[in-house]
């Protein structure tokens, strides 16, 4: 039986305790919870552009699996403030193209006390599968 493979991109600093992602079998893949920080640690201002990161972060951990957007076939968003969520449609929207194109995962919006990191307004996870 074939081990699942970390999913690690470059220059990024290295989980403690989890992974960003993995590939299991070489069929399904999935990333930890992307928050809205960069490669340096810092986190985007506001709501819209930590979800904006967060996305770029998911499809940089499935990037290193040769997988895009198109393969993603669900995403969780746990998010903090369902009202900011909300409120930030407008901004969501034009981030979500440029980002995951015309691509429209099942997905769960799912609202939380608060995340790990304290600053964190949204953590997304995605599964995705490799194409045949």
């Amino acid at each position: 039986m074939m081990s699942p493979a970390i999913l690690q991109p470059p220059g990024w600093p290295r989980p403690r305790g989890y992974s960003n992602g993995m590939m299991a079998r070489g069929t399904v893949i999935v990333t930890g919870g992307m928050i809205g920080w960069d490669e340096q640690g810092r986190i985007a201002p506001g709501f819209a552009a930590q979800a904006a990161q967060a996305l770029r972060n998911v499809v940089a951990v499935l990037a290193e699996a040769r997988v895009g957007p198109a393969q993603i076939i669900r995403m969780n968003w746990y998010v903090t403030d369902m009202d900011a969520y909300r409120a930030a449609q407008a901004e969501l929207a034009p981030a979500w193209r440029e980002t995951m194109g015309k691509v429209f995962p099942a997905m769960a919006v799912i609202g939380v006390a608060s995340l790990v990191e304290p600053e964190a307004m949204v953590e997304i996870e995605a599964t995705a599968i490799l194409p045949e």
